[in-house]
């Protein structure tokens, strides 16, 4: 037939190995996967509730599938489409939404694409999603996403996810490991594992409560895949990092020197009140452990603000907190209510003018923290991977460590690894650097750009 499947996904690295298994997929079924921007017979949009302005998006990205063909079939998946698939179903132009148990046999439902007068929902109670689907991202990036967990068994009261996608259940040790070990074989250097919450690795692998395996157990194994030149963890519980794995990690041959550890406060009442499972004295110690081991390590955070009842006095506490860390940089979250959440419900409502300024603060604090980071490794030599994209006549790539760093546009680098040494952070913040591979022959400039000769 020839017909071609277009896919958006919102949200986090876990949709975007979802998205990437769902398209696999249907180019199974003979479908052609072409880019959003281009005229499909399908658009896939993989949604994401995390957010106030996720919610919002989705509407814009219907339009924008409809605008490139009028008469195509609209689907929605994902986050969103589990809380809300009637919400979702109203939107002029949807045909068709598919709820947490169902996203994976999108293809089963596909026999007429035939436009639909109202949108049709297959939904289900989260509690029926009890069971685990495998999936990881492969031929969009340098890098793969490689899901080893989904759902969760915590009760922050700002979070949905529980709701969107139920309990905490993982794939078994033998299918990540397959997994891996294709992914190894499509020439992708870097693995980035993903899930809701990582570190609970090994709950539900069998279809119970029982921990057959642990995450540390899964990067011990994974460290010993071979063809896999970069392991990265995603985000990763600070009660569930534990120092075993922050030790392993140093010492590791694949696993790169970065950690994303989420916060969310810096103040234990706010924490308390979040239903967090730490107090902010566990985080240093998180912290501290890695910089010990590790003086080169990247951290990430996450933080929110203007949850209900975060005066100033707690938001100084967490600036002041998170600029005494030894930290890299932060991913800031403005508090949104979430429907069916604890939070909603709560006294104390942070005005939006003030939400807005203290996200301001922290991203200002954050371009702080990376500078100074990125100035810590001047002179360091670290191994970079290079990106697919030119941008504006340069490529990016990052080294080991998430340093972002950028030279003329030479589509002889793409994807592969090379030994540099960091020299100077450029106007735009991005680290310029020099040559140090030893498998390369030659390294010249000319034109603007790289023109790399490869030892055979």
């Amino acid at each position: 037939m020839n017909k071609k499947v277009a896919f958006y996904t919102l949200g986090c690295k876990l949709n975007f190995s979802e998205s990437s298994t769902i398209a696999r997929s249907f180019v199974n079924e003979g479908f052609t996967r072409v880019d959003f921007s281009e005229k499909a017979d399908i658009y896939v949009i993989n949604t994401c509730s995390v957010t106030e302005n996720a919610d919002k998006r989705f509407k814009t990205i219907v339009k924008q599938a409809q605008k490139s063909n009028p008469d195509a079939f609209v689907a929605a998946v994902g986050c969103y489409a589990q809380l809300k698939p009637q919400e979702l179903a109203d939107v002029n132009g949807v045909d068709l939404v598919l709820g947490a148990t169902e996203k994976f046999k999108i293809t089963d439902y596909l026999n007429d694409l035939s436009k639909n007068d109202f949108g049709e929902v297959h939904s289900c109670e989260i509690e029926e999603a009890d069971f685990y689907v495998g999936s990881y991202s492969i031929g969009d990036r340098t890098r793969a996403f490689l899901k080893v967990q989904d759902g969760c068994d915590y009760k922050c009261t700002y979070c949905t996810i529980p709701l969107a996608r139920g309990i905490s259940r993982s794939d078994t040790m033998a299918n990540v490991l397959k997994n891996a070990q294709e992914i190894s074989k499509q020439n992708i250097k870097e693995i980035v594992l993903t899930g809701v919450n990582i570190g609970d690795y090994g709950k539900g692998e069998f279809g119970n409560k029982k921990h057959e395996h642990t995450f540390l157990d899964l990067v011990k194994s994974l460290d010993k895949v071979k063809g896999i030149e970069r392991l990265r963890i995603s985000s990763i519980e600070p009660n569930l990092l534990k120092n075993e794995t922050i030790e392993l990690v140093s010492k590791s041959r694949a696993f790169v020197p970065h950690f994303h550890v989420p916060l969310q406060s810096g103040s234990n009442t706010i924490l308390k009140k979040m239903k967090r499972r730490y107090m902010r004295e566990l985080y240093v110690d998180r912290v501290s452990k890695i910089k010990e081991v590790m003086p080169h390590a990247c951290i990430g955070v996450d933080v929110i603000v203007g949850f209900p009842g975060e005066t100033d006095a707690h938001f100084l506490e967490t600036y002041n907190f998170l600029n005494s860390l030894d930290i890299s940089y932060l991913h800031v979250f403005t508090y949104s209510e979430r429907d069916n959440t604890e939070a909603a419900k709560m006294d104390g409502i942070v005005a939006k003018n003030v939400r807005s300024k203290r996200s301001k603060m922290l991203r200002g604090l954050s371009v702080k923290k990376r500078r100074a980071f990125y100035e810590s490794q001047i002179g360091a030599k670290r191994t970079v991977l290079f990106e697919g994209e030119n941008k504006e006549g340069y490529i990016h790539g990052f080294t080991d460590n998430y340093v972002k760093v950028k030279a003329p546009w030479n589509p002889d680098l793409v994807n592969t690894l090379h030994k540099v040494e960091l020299t100077k952070i450029d106007d735009d913040g991005l680290v310029r650097f020099h040559f140090l591979s030893h498998t390369a022959e030659k390294i010249r400039e000319s034109q603007n750009s790289f023109k790399l000769t490869r030892v055979t």
